[in-house]
C-alpha cells in the first residue's frame, strides 16, 4: 500500500439481518488532509459491536442506516499525527467515532474522549473504559438502581457489557447471575467475572437451571438479548423489578417484526418497570462514568478480557463471527 493510501472498510450491499463480509469491500482511498480546526488520526484500534447490525441494515433503528459506499460506521482509538486545532496537539490520544479505517480527518466535536492515562491499554477505551463500559454504568445504576442484597440477572453475561454490569452488581453488594453460551464463558463468568451463577442458555435445561438460580425473585434483569432467553427471565420478576433493555442479540432479522409471550401482565402483576436506552443520547454521563470504570479497574474491582484480531483484513466477517459467538471479551481490530 502507498504511504500517501488510506484504507478503510466499506459497505458493499445491505444486508438482510446479520452482516456478513461479503456485504463489505476493502478500499484504498487517498489520504484525507485536515481542513482548518480539524485533525487527521491514525487509528490504532477499531471496535465491533452488536449495534452494527442495526447501522447497516435497512430498516433504522436509532440511527441512519450507513449508506453503500461508505466507510462504515465504527468507534475507533487512535493518535493525532497532523493538527489544525491548537487545543489538539500532534500525540494526543483519543477515541471517537472515527469509522473502519486507518485514517479519519475529522472535527475535535467527533473526538469521545482524550485518553489521559497511560497505565492502561488504549484499547481499554474502546471497551471497559470506553463506550461498553460507560453503557453498563449507565443502564445498571440509573436505570436498574440495584439495591445490596437483590438478584441481579444479565444476559450475555460474558461479554463486553454484561461483564462489567455483573462486577458493578457485585461490588454493590447484590446477587449476581450472568446468561450466556456455551461452557468457557459459563467458567469466565464464574472465574473472572465473579458472578454467583452462570448459566449456558444451550442447554436442554435451562429454563429449570434459570429458576433454580432465582428462586428469591429477579429484581433488575440487565438484557442484552431479547427473544426467548428473556421470555424465561420475565416469568421470574420480582415485585418492583426493573428490566433494563439494552439490546437484541437473539433477534437476527427485525423484518417480519418478531411475535412471543406478551409481558403485560408480569409487568402488571409484579408492578415491574421495562426501559430501554441508547447510550449516545446520555453524553453528559460519559465523564462522571469514566472516572468511576477507571478507579474500579485500577483497584481490580473490574476485570476485562479483550479479543482483538489483528489486521483490516479482518473487519468484514467480525460482526458476523461475533453473532456466532466465536468472542471471549471485547472485540476489537488491531491496525498496524
Amino acid at each position: 500500500m502507498s504511504a500517501n493510501r488510506n484504507r478503510q472498510v466499506v459497505l458493499a450491499s445491505r444486508p438482510e439481518g446479520i452482516p456478513q463480509a461479503e456485504h463489505f469491500n476493502i478500499i484504498e482511498a487517498p489520504m484525507p488532509v485536515p481542513s482548518a480546526g480539524q485533525v487527521l488520526i491514525r487509528n490504532h484500534f477499531l471496535s465491533v459491536e452488536p449495534a452494527m447490525r442495526g447501522w447497516v441494515n435497512a430498516i433504522a433503528n436509532y440511527s441512519t442506516p450507513v449508506g453503500i459506499g461508505e466507510v462504515m460506521r465504527a468507534f475507533a482509538a487512535g493518535e493525532i499525527v497532523a493538527s489544525m486545532h491548537p487545543d489538539w496537539p500532534v500525540g494526543t490520544r483519543v477515541t471517537g467515532m472515527f469509522g473502519w479505517q486507518e485514517y479519519a480527518a475529522v472535527d475535535p466535536a467527533v473526538i469521545d474522549e482524550r485518553v489521559d492515562y497511560d497505565d492502561l491499554p488504549l484499547s481499554t477505551a474502546l471497551g471497559v473504559l470506553g463506550i461498553n463500559g460507560i453503557t453498563a454504568h449507565y443502564g445498571l445504576l440509573k436505570i436498574g438502581r440495584p439495591q445490596p442484597g437483590q438478584t441481579v440477572v444479565v444476559s450475555t453475561g460474558a461479554g463486553a457489557v454484561g461483564s462489567c454490569v455483573g462486577q458493578i452488581a457485585k461490588r454493590l453488594g447484590c446477587r449476581t447471575v450472568a446468561i450466556t453460551g456455551g461452557q468457557a464463558k459459563r467458567q469466565l463468568c464464574l472465574d473472572r467475572f465473579g458472578y454467583d451463577a452462570a448459566i449456558d442458555y444451550k442447554q436442554a435445561d435451562f429454563a429449570a437451571q434459570l429458576a433454580d438460580a432465582c428462586r428469591g425473585g429477579v429484581d433488575v434483569y440487565f438484557d442484552n438479548t431479547s427473544g426467548t432467553i428473556s421470555d424465561e427471565v420475565v416469568k421470574h420478576l420480582a415485585v418492583g423489578a426493573r428490566v433494563i433493555i439494552c439490546g437484541t442479540a437473539s433477534i437476527a432479522n427485525w423484518d417480519p417484526t418478531p411475535s412471543g409471550p406478551r409481558v403485560e401482565r408480569q409487568l402488571l402483576v409484579r408492578r415491574a418497570s421495562m426501559q430501554g436506552f441508547v447510550i449516545m443520547d446520555h453524553r453528559d454521563q460519559y465523564a462522571a462514568a469514566r472516572k468511576d470504570l477507571l478507579q474500579w479497574v485500577r483497584e481490580g474491582a473490574i476485570r476485562y478480557e479483550e479479543d482483538i484480531l489483528d489486521g483490516i483484513a479482518q473487519a468484514p466477517g467480525s460482526i458476523a463471527s461475533l453473532y456466532r459467538g466465536e468472542n471471549l471479551g471485547k472485540r476489537l481490530i488491531r491496525l498496524r
